[in-house]
């Protein structure tokens, strides 16, 4: 069976990235990337993608009227390496609707919250200063509003009462990392099913729900 191809939009360091890659290497995974875009010329990103021997261009971004001709540039990049699915990982600019209903459950993304709560940045500052007991991370399929969109597959967290927002990052992250190469399987493996806002996955022959990592229930002390 043809594994799926994708295409990975990023705007920096590329650790979701590399969590793709290294899942793409095992021969049993069902998707392949061909193909990496970063709109910055310095996102250390893109050498994790020539370490793998992936494709990898960078596509500076515009401002104002330079937006069209900046996604028109994404989609020639994209469809030249016959790319089959969008992965943004990291990659920090507004797409517009255009761009995203043309791409329509074939463009997806991960944010460090357990959507729809906390969209936008700052996360881990919000998070903390609201004094939730979890957070965790959400990848889902995106639409024109920021950070909305049918979710895939949450991750969650325990929000510790000595947590910074260095230490709620990176175990996020931690997370981030399982829950992206798990959508990703899903997807590839044709299991995955969009009516309206909401996504079922086929469990043996059952719709289920989106999966949601270390629940909430098995992270209570």
């Amino acid at each position: 069976m043809a594994k799926l191809k994708v295409a990975v939009l990023i705007s920096g360091r590329g650790s979701n990235l590399q969590a793709l890659i290294d899942a793409c290497a095992r021969p049993e995974f069902p998707a392949e990337i061909v193909l990496t875009i970063s709109n910055r010329a310095d996102a250390p990103g893109l050498a994790r993608a020539a370490a793998a021997n992936i494709p990898a261009i960078v596509i500076e971004h515009g401002q104002g009227d330079e937006r069209e001709a900046f996604e028109a540039a994404l989609t020639e990049a994209i469809a030249a390496h016959e790319a089959e699915l969008i992965c943004l990982a990291g990659f920090m600019r507004l797409l517009t609707a255009t761009f995203v209903e043309r791409w329509r459950n074939r463009l997806i993304n991960i944010h460090p919250s357990l959507l729809p709560a906390f969209p936008g940045i700052n996360v881990h500052a919000r998070v903390l200063e609201a004094g939730v007991r979890f957070s965790g991370c959400t990848v889902h399929f995106v639409r024109a509003e920021m950070d909305d969109g049918p979710i895939i597959v949450q991750g969650a967290v325990p929000v510790l009462a000595d947590d910074d927002e260095d230490g709620l990052a990176a175990r996020v992250l931690a997370v981030e990392h399982r829950c992206y190469p798990l959508a990703l399987r899903l997807i590839a493996e044709g299991r995955v099913r969009v009516a309206g806002l909401h996504v079922t996955i086929d469990d043996g022959g059952q719709r289920a729900p989106p999966p949601i990592l270390n629940p909430p229930d098995d992270i209570v002390g």
